[in-house]
């Protein structure tokens, strides 16, 4: 029998799956090594060795293939191995295998524990690739028991999507899905940019990448890239995003989610109005400036729009027209009219026009905001160094706290109790700072940015596109409705502070013009009346 093995010529193949099936072989590297000593110890014949990454539940593995046509070539007539199960795990190889070592084709396979030649009991070798074959069938059908009882219990058994995570600290079959801290914030505060109405996919995508800093999760060879066009459209696409997923995907099934949602069932909807259909992002044939933004007042369906086209027929000249109206997708029996664009716009202009102010003013306010806000910067230094000592002071405690625990001065309860009071503390002087900091990076552009809109908004409505008009409309306010013809607005509280404050300075006939009326002392450069009002100004923009 010796001999015998000395004259056949054989091939190292060695096989891991990049499944669960093979969690427990060893390496390819190591199964190489291990047949290589087997080889050298018993003296046969090396003249290849071949090794694959992929699993044999089913045919066709290259490898595998090209091996078997050398050995019907007669280039080969042996195979070492690991296990038999590295040859096959499909009834089809196994098959393939038992016929060509019954044939003599392939007279001798070895693995480290034993030996199998074309004299041997077939059936032998056909019970062993059964097995190997049934173990396929039964970790299928317990994966699949494994998935359904974690799809049931509302875990989508899903690739982490965009701004969530795995649970890596929880046990095979119970993981679940967690909120990515860095990455969730950021998709949120793509989907309000979307709701908004103001930004397209591409727009929004270019915010997250380059403003906000996106990047995708960092794997063993993957990730730190910027989030590409295609996923953007699956994100906002994807009902995962509001609580719902579907498993298997295409089947039809859908179940809700325990994950933390990033949007409302309602919110998600809007997006796809807003995309165009239901679920599929497409460019619409018409555009218009309003839609995706104001609300029926009696029903709250959301305002549509639609083009009409009239011909005269004494002159043939076609006349256009767009319209708005509810959609009636809540109350069918909705009693609203129709309004014009028209009508529509110059509505949208007198709310503008009553938050307007001169170019004058505009810079006065300007020059005076950068006045104060050099002293305020100077107050706030003091403030800030306060409360960094107050901060340093609560840590320089803490540390000593830690200190007198490791002299035994303290017991543990007294140690936990001042510790916590202590940590409570620092946290509220940290708070404090953080606040501070953002007021100082924050108010002052923002007053100015207001101011600027105030000047030049109804110059830009009335000349803009409709990206402009869509944009200044939101900016201006929220909550959007249409009753009666009728358009109401909530005022954004800048803008509210400003209407109310200019309201009553035209009931008693006074109006912002500093170098005409002696409403500010131009000596002095500082309000002499409308303190209130320039006040509510400053604090509705922290």
């Amino acid at each position: 029998m010796a001999d015998d093995s000395r004259a056949i010529k054989y091939f190292i193949y060695a096989r891991k799956s990049t499944e669960s099936e093979d969690r427990q072989v060893l390496s390819l590297a190591s199964q190489i090594d291990a047949l290589e000593e087997i080889a050298k110890r018993d003296g046969l014949h090396v003249v290849g060795k071949m090794s694959e990454s992929k699993s044999a539940k089913q045919p066709g593995r290259e490898v595998y293939g090209d091996m078997i046509n050398k050995i019907k070539q007669d280039k080969a007539q042996g195979i070492l191995c690991w296990k038999l199960d590295r040859l096959a795990r499909n009834p089809i190889d196994g098959g393939e295998i038992a016929w060509l070592i019954q044939q003599g084709i392939i007279k001798h396979i070895k693995t480290p524990s034993k030996d199998y030649f074309p004299t041997d009991n077939v059936m032998l070798m056909s019970v062993e690739f059964g097995m190997a074959n049934q173990f396929i069938i039964d970790l299928k059908a317990n994966t699949k028991r494994g998935l359904m009882a974690k799809v049931k219990s509302g875990w989508c058994p899903c690739v982490s999507k965009p701004g969530y995570m795995g649970d890596r600290f929880s046990s095979k079959g119970e993981k679940k899905i967690m909120s990515d801290p860095e990455r969730f914030p950021l998709l949120e505060k793509a989907f309000d940019l979307m709701l908004s109405g103001t930004c397209s996919p591409p727009q929004i995508l270019e915010k997250l990448n380059n403003e906000w800093g996106y990047r995708t999760p960092i794997k063993k060879r993957v990730g730190g890239k910027p989030l590409s066009k295609s996923s953007i459209y699956r994100i906002l696409t994807d009902p995962f995003y509001y609580g719902k997923f579907e498993y298997p995907m295409g089947s039809g099934n859908w179940y809700d989610g325990k994950h933390e949602t990033m949007i409302t069932e309602g919110e998600y909807w809007r997006i796809q109005e807003l995309l165009g259909r239901k679920g599929k992002p497409r460019p619409k044939k018409h555009k218009f400036a309003f839609t995706g933004q104001i609300r029926c007042g009696e029903c709250g369906s959301m305002i549509t729009a639609e083009e009409k086209f009239k011909i005269n027929k004494g002159n043939g000249l076609i006349h256009h027209y767009t319209y708005y109206r509810c959609t009636k997708k809540k109350l069918s029996s909705c009693s609203q009219k129709t309004i014009s664009v028209h009508e529509l716009e110059k509505q949208i202009d007198e709310h503008l026009q009553r938050v307007s102010i001169p170019e004058d003013f505009k810079d006065w306010a300007v020059k005076w905001l950068k006045e104060i806000n050099g002293k305020e910067i100077e107050d706030r230094t003091v403030v800030y160094k306060s409360q960094q000592a107050a901060y340093n002071d609560a840590q320089r405690q803490l540390d000593n706290l830690t200190q007198m625990r490791l002299r035994e001065l303290l017991t543990d309860e007294e140690y936990l109790q001042q510790k916590d009071k202590l940590l409570k503390q620092r946290e509220r002087f940290a708070e404090r700072l953080r606040d501070t900091e953002q007021r100082a990076d924050s108010w002052c552009d923002q007053v100015e940015k207001t101011f600027e809109f105030s000047c030049h908004a109804r110059h830009w409505f009335m000349n803009g596109d409709l990206i402009a008009k869509k944009a200044i409309l939101a900016s201006l306010g929220s909550d959007f409705t249409l009753k009666d013809r009728k358009l109401n607005i909530n005022l954004q509280k800048p803008f509210e502070i400003m209407e109310k404050g200019f309201a009553d300075m035209r009931l008693k006939q006074v109006w912002l013009e500093p170098a005409t009326i002696g409403l500010f002392d131009k000596k002095n450069t500082s309000p002499a009346r409308g303190d209130v009002f320039w006040g509510g100004i400053r604090e509705s923009n922290p």
